[in-house]
């Protein structure tokens, strides 16, 4: 972690009991801002690729939510969206049910999904 955010100090907490680790990457006293920032998605990449080499989840209990969307198009496999496209269109056919958490409004899933 020190290459990718000298910068930075990862703070990993959770529930270790179930397997659901979370983390938060902080800054360090002193350093800027600027540069810090700048590498957040290139630290969740290395971190949400390293869940993946493991068979571990970039989710827990409490869902996706917003901010992750991106994250479970890109590690979850196509068939597996699909469904879930399938059953939030059946279950909620207009959409106003948590619109925009967990899957993306009107998606096309080739326009996407990135090849890990």
């Amino acid at each position: 972690m020190r290459d990718n955010v000298p910068d930075g100090r990862l703070v990993a907490y959770g529930h270790l009991g179930d397997g659901n680790l979370h983390f938060n990457l902080n800054q360090a006293p002193g350093t800027a801002r600027a540069p810090f920032l700048a590498r957040s998605e290139t630290v969740k990449r290395a971190i949400h690729d390293l869940v993946r080499d493991f068979d571990g989840s970039i989710s827990a209990e409490h869902g996706i939510g917003r901010l992750k969307v991106g994250e479970l198009e890109r590690y979850t496999q196509p068939a597996e969206l699909d469904l879930m496209r399938a059953l939030k269109r059946t279950l909620d056919p207009n959409g106003i049910l948590n619109p925009g958490k967990v899957l993306r409004p009107h998606a096309d899933p080739d326009s996407i999904r990135e090849t890990p």
